[in-house]
Order: C-alpha cells, then sequence, then structure tokens
C-alpha cells in the first residue's frame, strides 16, 4: 500500500523561485530512493481561519505564502529505509540554506484512506 509524506510549511512570496529548484533537487534525490511521485502547491486561496487554519499552523508572516505538499512512497518501509539513507548519506555534510523557516515546517506519514481519480495513489 502507498504511503505518503504530507508537509505544510510558510515561504516567503519572494523565495517562490528559490523554493521549487530546491524542491525539484529534492524530487530527483527522492526518486533515487525509491519515491514514487511528489506534489508541492503553491498556496492561491488560503484564509486565515477563526478557530484553526493553514496560515494559523504555519504561524504564517506577511508576505509569505502557504504550501501543502506530499511525497508519496511504494509503502512506509521504503519511506523509513530512505529516511535513514538520507540521513547517512548526508552526515558530515554542510545543509544548504532553505528558503523557509523549517522550525515552522510541519510533516506527518499518512496511508490513502480513500482515492479516487488523476493522481490518485490507491
Amino acid at each position: 500500500m502507498a504511503y505518503i509524506q504530507g508537509f505544510l510549511l510558510a515561504v516567503p512570496q519572494e523565495n517562490k523561485a528559490k523554493y521549487k529548484e530546491m524542491a525539484e533537487q529534492a524530487l530527483e534525490m527522492f526518486k533515487g530512493y525509491g519515491c514514487i511521485g511528489m506534489q508541492e502547491n503553491w498556496g492561491v486561496d488560503v484564509p486565515d481561519g477563526k478557530v484553526t487554519s493553514f496560515p494559523m499552523a504555519t504561524k504564517m508572516e506577511e508576505g509569505e505564502v502557504c504550501l501543502f505538499s506530499w511525497v508519496v512512497w511504494p509503502d512506509k518501509d521504503t519511506c523509513d529505509k530512505a529516511g535513514e539513507q538520507m540521513m547517512k548519506d548526508m552526515e558530515g555534510k554542510e545543509m544548504p540554506a532553505m528558503p523557509f523557516d523549517g522550525m515552522r515546517m510541519m510533516w506527518g506519514g499518512f496511508e490513502p484512506l480513500v482515492s479516487w481519480g488523476e493522481g490518485s495513489v490507491a
């Protein structure tokens, strides 16, 4: 069964091109570890909420845009092994500067429950 890693973060509007470049490089790396799909989504209609919202969850600041992204793996085991191998491969290397505040990024792992149509993973 497919396994999805989902991500939610806020990126300064002026860093859109830098983020896209970083995501394209990450995709190539993830594919080498067994990733079977990836989607990066730049927020265009992400309203503030009264109780909760994407902007509130990311502590989005003036001039930032929410991103909602996911990486598709064949299964959780492949994802876990990829994460372990990435950590080993990056050990001792300097991390490149990210075009966003990584402390406000959140992520989690999900199994598909209902899926239909173009881009579905079930």
